[in-house]
């Protein structure tokens, strides 16, 4: 299937001679023994009745490539589900071409995922209940009232669904299209899935664990085209500029103009100014917290209601966010385990 589709690329077989393969230090490099525990247990995703040494083969070149890539690129992380994306490229195209389209992809439309925390992967997800809400306002309610979440999203959005998909046609096609399209794509195309699946989900019962199970095992016989191409129409219909507003009116740390977002986008960077965004937020909390302090003499009573007030407003803003993520990860995979 990998030589088929790659001649079919019009891609070379072989290293070109300007190339050479470089030795990959992995004993000392810092990420290789998750990597090493995360490609051992890619066997799924490599096609039925590979030989294993071929596949073995390939799995020695994933972890050259990631370990490669995360080297000549400091300022990226590691991230559990990585290795899922890389080898999807790795079964189409040789190891050479593959290397050069993923760094090109982490330092743009996976930038956001390989941040040292999860805090910019936390807001992509925010992206997801306003779309549904626009479309079906009974299944966000049910969602809402679930207290579901969106973390049973979260190894779609990271893996561009290559994790959940037992298809490699369905895996690759999906990719196709995500990579001609806008960095939050995925977010939407999650959106429509939760949307194809509106009876299951408001026939579940509205228990956070019930709907969360039904909504994390993923359908694999989906009418894929189909569903790419309303994910296209909603993108157009309501563009992540007037989604990122109303994100911003939930938590107050996304962005809420189109400059800003606009911005963002073209830095291919789409949660990069939500950074910017909180500090502003909390600078702005500071300098409210210390106007109040300033009055506390002439109004003392009246100025510690609004110091504390200022402080829970600041914690609920950050805190919570932060708290919501480490909560959610852990009740999904117990030790930060992240993919069985």
């Amino acid at each position: 299937m990998r030589y088929a589709v790659r001649s079919g690329l019009g891609c070379s077989t072989s290293p070109s001679a300007s190339w050479t393969k470089s030795q990959v230090e992995r004993e000392n490099n810092k990420d290789y023994n998750q990597v090493l525990l995360d490609v051992r247990r890619s066997l799924r995703r490599f096609p039925p009745g590979m030989p294993d040494e071929q596949r073995e083969g390939l799995q020695e070149e994933l972890i050259d490539i990631i370990l490669r890539v995360l080297k000549h690129n400091p300022q990226l992380h590691y991230y559990q589900g990585y290795h899922d994306i890389v080898v999807t490229f790795l079964l189409v195209l040789e190891e050479r071409l593959a290397t050069a389209l993923v760094e090109k992809l982490s330092t743009h439309h996976l930038r956001d995922f390989m941040d040292p925390t999860m805090d910019n992967t936390k807001h992509i997800l925010n992206y997801l209940m306003p779309i549904i809400e626009r479309i079906n306002p009974d299944v966000h309610d049910f969602m809402q009232q679930a207290e579901v979440g969106t973390v049973f999203a979260l190894s779609w959005l990271i893996t561009w669904f290559g994790h959940v998909l037992s298809d490699f046609r369905h895996v690759v096609r999906l990719y196709d299209f995500f990579l001609a399209c806008h960095p939050l794509m995925p977010i939407y195309f999650a959106a429509v899935i939760v949307l194809y699946r509106e009876e299951e989900v408001l026939e579940c019962e509205c228990d956070m664990a019930m709907v969360h199970h039904l909504l994390s095992q993923i359908p694999q016989d989906l009418p894929y085209e189909t569903l790419i191409s309303r994910a296209g129409d909603l993108f157009v219909q309501f563009p992540p500029s007037e989604l990122a507003r109303e994100v911003a009116s939930h938590d107050g740390m996304a962005s809420s103009t189109f400059k800003d977002f606009d911005l963002a986008s073209t830095q291919q960077r789409p949660d990069s100014v939500l950074r910017r965004r909180r500090r502003q937020k909390q600078a702005a909390m500071d300098s409210a917290a210390a106007a109040a302090a300033s009055t506390a003499v002439a109004r003392p009573s009246a100025a510690r209601r609004f110091v504390r007030l200022a402080m829970m407003g600041l914690t609920v803003a950050l805190g919570a966010a932060a708290l919501a993520v480490v909560n959610s990860a852990l009740e999904w995979a117990p030790n930060l385990d992240l993919f069985p």
